[in-house]
Parts: structure tokens; sequence; C-alpha cells
């Protein structure tokens, strides 16, 4: 299986907001530390059903842009002369 990595400058981003969601909303104050492990945890441990639906995602856009690729390729064709 496949690690999903975070940039530092994401990561960083993250657990800044994580530590003000946790202050603001339920009144627990973590430490940078703490709050990098419980993004790790959550990277971990759910992180991949993101990535997996980000990819279906993707995959559901691309069919219908080929989709429309498809369509506009038939619309080319040309017809031969015909037999009367």
């Amino acid at each position: 299986m496949v690690q999903i990595e975070i940039d530092p400058g994401t990561k960083n981003e993250i657990v800044d907001k994580l530590k003000i969601y946790l202050a603001e909303e339920l009144n627990i104050e973590l430490g940078s530390f703490d709050a990098q492990f419980l993004l790790e945890f959550f990277i971990d441990h759910i992180g991949y059903k993101f990535y997996n639906q980000g990819l279906a995602d993707a995959l559901k856009a691309f069919g219908e842009k080929l989709e429309e690729f498809n369509d506009l390729v038939y619309q080319l064709e040309k017809e031969g002369p015909s037999s009367s």
C-alpha cells in the first residue's frame, strides 16, 4: 500500500487549523506535537478513504470528458458520395 504523503507546508497549515478548531469548538488545547500526532492518525486511518474518493471523482470526470471527446470525433466523420 502506498503511504499518503503531505508536503510539510500543507501539513503545518492543517495542524494549525486543527488546533484552532479543537480550541474553539471543543475547548481542547493541543500543542503542535499533539496536533501533528492526531493528524498522522487521521491520515493513516481515514486518509485513504478521501484519497480513493478523489481517484473515483477524477476517473468519473475523465470518463465524462472522454465521452464528450468521442462525440466530437464522430461529428468530424465524413460521408462518401451517395450512390444514385
